[in-house]
């Protein structure tokens, strides 16, 4: 397990990728999606700004290249105060940091259609290193790709520690289940 974030399976497919190809994340298409205990529950959300580009080399998928950004601003988790909870001083502090990014340094093809990605997060003015998995097919027709995702994170690895302590069960966990669901496709 990396420092920062689980091992995460993540779908690199390459349908209708014939040769080299930049392409541009959809947000339409796309969600980054976590879970968080509350309580004796989970709190889910999502964010749903999400940008990026996905340079891709079918022939040679070790080369791949992935830029992701993620606006802070959008986080959605169905609760406007919560919402703006998140947003504030306790927790993201979107003013002083918009932006979540991935950006990826390594690929490792481990099968023919798996792949381990290393790469850097940047959350709240912290980067640390992340590893991804990658397997199966993705959307079809046209130069087009896919992502799933699954994994862990915990806050605090990112400066992330606000949390109060209620007759010992702690308000808000440490630990952050995310679950991403990205297409990307040729730039129009």
């Amino acid at each position: 397990m990396k420092p920062s974030l689980a091992t995460l399976a993540l779908l690199l497919a390459l349908s209708g990728v014939s040769q080299a190809d930049t392409l541009k994340i959809d947000p339409a298409h796309s969600t980054i999606g976590f879970k968080i205990r509350h309580l004796f529950g989970n709190v889910t959300g999502r964010f749903t700004d999400v940008s990026g580009t996905l340079e891709i080399d079918p022939a040679h998928p070790e080369n791949a290249n992935i830029s992701a950004t993620i606006g802070i601003q959008s986080v959605d988790t169905a609760n406007a105060m919560r919402d703006n909870n998140l947003r504030g001083a306790d927790f993201f502090q979107a003013d002083k940091f918009p932006n979540m990014t991935f950006k990826s340094t390594k690929v490792v093809v481990s099968g023919t259609s798996e792949a381990d990605m290393t790469g850097n997060l940047t959350l709240h003015g912290v980067t640390k290193p992340v590893t991804l998995l990658g397997k199966g097919p993705g959307m079809m027709g046209g130069a087009t790709t896919g992502w799933e995702a699954t994994g862990s994170l915990k806050r605090s690895d990112f400066g992330l520690t606000w949390s109060k302590t209620i007759e010992g069960t702690q308000l808000v966990g440490d630990d952050v289940s995310i679950d991403l669901d990205i297409a990307a496709d040729e730039p129009k």
